[in-house]
């Protein structure tokens, strides 16, 4: 990265800074590197922005590597917002090679406290470190939208009713959401979410009062689990009586499609949101789609009545 960031720094002296004013009917160009930063974006800025996606689609968050090309798309932007440098670390790099002096970098966690990814429901070991994956609480995402709209009303004074009503409705979405989701696993038998991949749902699973597990002991798309945290997974699935085996979306599921193998529970995505496929994108998906795809997937999952 930093060999290719050397190429970026004569590339990017070419691009224009972006102005801090906008003319009527002119629009704040944002760019923004995951699935959940941009659907929070498109939300809040409404017709007064234009917002596209960092992350190509289809690709894995945690192992995107930025482009010279990327680079000069975000150097021509008004605005750059990510999750955060635990999320994104990739993110630092990009932000170390703006020459835009004009260009507001937003980091989406301001504010937030950061959950420890010790142990979290990690069979195989101690994960380390924290988990990135504040977006699935809907407290942190709140906080999100509140930190994005601060951003863009202080870029572009005059869209403030826009930006704040925004953020306002879809703050409203969220807790009716969380509203919706507590109902639901209230009426659900099982509280275990045993899940085939790198577990994500930590946040989500502490709000919900939720036991999770993973045969995975970090984030790292490249990561093994051990043969003693598959063990653990497969006698985990046998003590609860599960039936579903969760896997991420976007990789491969040959871990869940193996524990599946051995205890003859069924396999299902449970999407935590980081990207889209290309189809998703162009139909426009949202946030809260994935989140109710979620809710009837956990509903089969968890022996909802």
């Amino acid at each position: 990265m930093r060999k290719i960031l050397k190429k970026v720094f004569m590339i990017a002296a070419l691009v224009p800074a972006a102005g801090s004013s906008f003319a009527a009917g002119e629009k704040v160009e944002i760019v923004a590197t995951i699935f959940p930063v941009y659907d929070i974006a498109k939300a809040v800025g409404g017709a007064r922005v234009n917002v596209s996606l960092l992350l190509p689609p289809g690709v894995e968050a945690h192992a995107f590597d930025p482009s010279p090309r990327d680079m000069v798309r975000v150097n021509k932007a008004d605005m750059f917002v990510y999750t955060s440098r635990h999320m994104e670390p990739w993110a630092e790099d990009i932000i170390k090679g703006l020459t835009n002096t004009n260009i507001s970098v937003v980091d989406t966690s301001v504010g937030i406290e950061f959950m420890s990814a010790l142990g979290a429901g990690a069979l195989g070991g101690r994960a380390g470190g924290l988990d990135p994956h504040i977006w699935l609480d809907p407290d942190n995402a709140s906080k999100m939208a509140d930190n994005i709209a601060k951003a863009m009303l202080a870029k572009d004074p005059a869209g403030k009713d826009m930006y704040t009503g925004n953020a306002r409705a879809y703050k409203e979405k969220l807790m009716d959401l969380d509203r919706r989701t507590r109902e639901m696993l209230a009426r659900c038998e099982n509280k275990t979410i045993i899940y085939g991949g790198h577990f994500a749902f930590g946040y989500f699973a502490k709000r919900y009062g939720l036991d999770h597990v993973s045969p995975y002991s970090g984030f790292s798309p490249d990561a093994e689990p051990t043969p003693k945290a598959i063990a653990g997974i497969i006698d985990k699935i046998r003590a609860t009586g599960a039936k579903y085996v969760f896997f991420e979306e976007l990789l491969d599921p040959k871990m869940a499609r193996s524990i599946a193998g051995e205890t003859g529970a069924k396999i299902e995505l449970l999407s935590a949101g980081h990207n889209v496929t290309k189809n998703e994108l162009e139909q426009g998906v949202t946030f809260f789609d994935i989140m109710e795809r979620n809710m009837e997937k956990l509903k089969s999952a968890l022996g909802y009545k």
